[in-house]
This record gives structure tokens, C-alpha cells and sequence, in this order.
């Protein structure tokens, strides 16, 4: 099995000695992630102590960029405005799914000239709690973008014109994955702020698992995806489905 590393809720006000502490474990392993940042934070739960944060926000982004590191949009402002799980229900809120199509195509249009103004440009989107519908796909291709870090399988996949690229469902039974005909690809996802300093020894045996081959996250975005039907996207909502309700029972 081979796995990327994604990085969610990365913003100029989050809590920078952990993000570093996360980080020197990639740098020591050599895996270059994708990281999200959010165009216009306005969720305060993802701010922290700004001790040790760049000078310069963007300008670190970039440095990362040239480093490897590849870019994606997360959301908008990063607010959960709907009880909405749209199509991949890991979780029963949204800043997406049951928004209307012209709300959330001018969302994707605002935050996309944020980070342009910045000097970065993406096509690749990260929804906020992973949920999206069938407007936000249609926003999507209408904004430009082409790539999606979601969804569930062991190979990047096109659907509705875009290509998902998928995460792991369950991180311990991804890390046994095994060698067949074909390789097989998933996401670790990580919330740098939000990790506790006796998680990052757990962390960093992930990357000694055998059988588990640590990948940049460039080398993910060049695989080529397989087609997708409406039966595999059924398969993926009832396991999203099935997760969710795993996690609210415990």
C-alpha cells in the first residue's frame, strides 16, 4: 500500500509548535504532503498560539510549494453554516453541501482570488469536514478546479468530470494493506492542531509499518484514475455513512 499525507486546517493564526512538531516527523521521512489553507479563516477553532509563526504567511506556503509540498483550497471561511452531510456523509454538518449552487460557486470564486492575490494558485479543492453535493462538484469544474481530496478506494478515481483522490477509511487496516496486481493508494489525514505531543510518537511508528510505502503527495496526484458509476459511488456513501454512525456510537 502506498500512502500520501494530507494536512487540514492550515491558516496564518493556527498553532504553529505544533504544525513544526508534525512537520520535522515529514522532514525525517521525507514525505512532502499536501497541505489545505484556508482562504479567509473565520473558524476560531482552528485558531492557536501563533508563537513561532512566519512573518510572512504566504511566503512560507510558497517556500513549501518549491519544497515539494503540494497546495489545495479548504473551503472558504471554514464555517459550518448547514446540517448537511451532501454525497460523502463522514460527518452531518458542512460549509458546502446544502448551499445553494450560486452561494457556493461565489464562495469557491472569492477564496480562489484570496489565494491568488497571495501568489498561490490550485486546483486542487479540500472540502471542510469532508462534505460536498452535487452543486459543489458543479461549482467546482465551473471555478476551475479539477482535483478533490476525498472519497474512498485504493486508486484515484474520475467522477461528473473531476478526480477524487481518495483517504483512508480505517488508518490501522490501510497500514496492512498488502501488494496485489495493481498498487494500492490512500490518504493519512492529519490535524496538525490538534495533535497532543504523546501523539506524535504513535505517528511516527505509522511510518516505520511494514508493507507501508510513504509517497509525496505529487507522486499521488500523477496516478492515473480509474472510472467511477453511480454504483461506486453508492458503495462509498454507505461506508461514509456506516463510519459516521461508528463514530457517533462511540
Amino acid at each position: 500500500m502506498k500512502i500520501a499525507v494530507r494536512l487540514d486546517d492550515i491558516t496564518p493564526d493556527m498553532d504553529w509548535q505544533r504544525f513544526y512538531r508534525f512537520k520535522a516527523l515529514l522532514d525525517k521521512y521525507q514525505v512532502k504532503p499536501l497541505i489545505g489553507v484556508v482562504p479567509d479563516n473565520r473558524d476560531e477553532n482552528l485558531k492557536g498560539s501563533r508563537e513561532g509563526a512566519p512573518a510572512d504567511f504566504y511566503a512560507y506556503i510558497k517556500e513549501l510549494q518549491s519544497q515539494g509540498w503540494c497546495i489545495a483550497m479548504h473551503g472558504f471561511q471554514h464555517i459550518y453554516t448547514t446540517k448537511k452531510g451532501g454525497i460523502f456523509p463522514l460527518n452531518d454538518f458542512s460549509e458546502f453541501a446544502g448551499v445553494s449552487y450560486e452561494k457556493q460557486k461565489k464562495m469557491l470564486e472569492d477564496g480562489k482570488k484570496l489565494l491568488k492575490d497571495k501568489g498561490i494558485e490550485t486546483e486542487i479543492f479540500m472540502a471542510p469536514a469532508h462534505s460536498y453535493d452535487d452543486n459543489t462538484l458543479k461549482a467546482l469544474k465551473e471555478t476551475g478546479f479539477k482535483r478533490l481530496t476525498d472519497g474512498f478506494g485504493v486508486r484515484p478515481y474520475e467522477w461528473k468530470g473531476l478526480i477524487f483522490y481518495p483517504i483512508s477509511f480505517k488508518l490501522s487496516k490501510t497500514l496492512r494493506g498488502r501488494k496485489g496486481k495493481r498498487e494500492k493508494y490512500s490518504t493519512m489525514v492529519v490535524h496538525t492542531g490538534s495533535i497532543k505531543e504523546e501523539e506524535l510518537s504513535r505517528y511516527e511508528g505509522y511510518f516505520h509499518t511494514e508493507g507501508a510505502e510513504w509517497i509525496s503527495y505529487e507522486e499521488y496526484l500523477r496516478q492515473v484514475p480509474v472510472k467511477r458509476g453511480v454504483w461506486g459511488i453508492g458503495v462509498e456513501f454507505l461506508m461514509a455513512k456506516a463510519k459516521y454512525l461508528l463514530v457517533k456510537i462511540k
